[in-house]
């Protein structure tokens, strides 16, 4: 397997940094942090993307998730793993990735689910951790990124570790 092309976000750096300070803005909204990487991984999966899968899959694990919550996200709906508020998010997560699917796309019950979960400062971080990762998603599915490739080169580790720096810095 080959990649298309080098990962654009190689090439313009300052929108990984931009990602991460995103990211940063919406670790203090009161949004869980399992439940964003939850939704990072549904997303990933629904949209097929490897890179991220792989990625979220295992930065849930470091996190301490459980296989068995991991083994379940394909079917959270039908799961006793996960909480009425996560799959409030979840379900938010997936009506908003797959909007061209259905005449409703963000159906109102879904979104007061999520609304009773949640305040306005964690539904907004929510929201964007969904448009984020759908963004992500899109962009190494198109230029097939391979999974497993940014963990094995130790100039793409540099390099995120440049990135995360420079926007830890901001």
């Amino acid at each position: 397997m080959q990649s298309r092309m080098k990962n654009p976000a190689m090439i313009y750096p300052e929108v990984v940094q931009a990602s991460f300070s995103m990211k940063a803005a919406m670790g203090k909204s009161g949004l869980p942090d399992t439940t964003a990487k939850l939704v990072l991984l549904r997303v990933s999966q629904i949209n097929g993307c490897s890179v991220c899968v792989e990625m979220h899959s295992s930065e849930l694990r470091q996190a301490g998730e459980s296989e068995e919550r991991l083994f379940a996200m394909g079917a959270w709906r039908d799961s006793p793993q996960f909480t009425d508020a996560e799959r409030a998010a979840l379900a938010l997560a997936e009506a908003a990735t797959r909007i061209a699917d259905r005449s409703d796309p963000v159906p109102d019950a879904v979104w007061h689910e999520a609304a009773r979960h949640y305040d306005e400062r964690a539904l907004a971080a929510l929201v964007l951790t969904i448009g984020l990762i759908n963004f992500w998603n899109r962009v190494n599915v198109t230029t097939g990124q391979i999974a497993g490739e940014w963990t094995k080169s130790a100039e793409t580790k540099k390099w995120v570790d440049e990135q995360m720096a420079v926007a830890a810095a901001r």
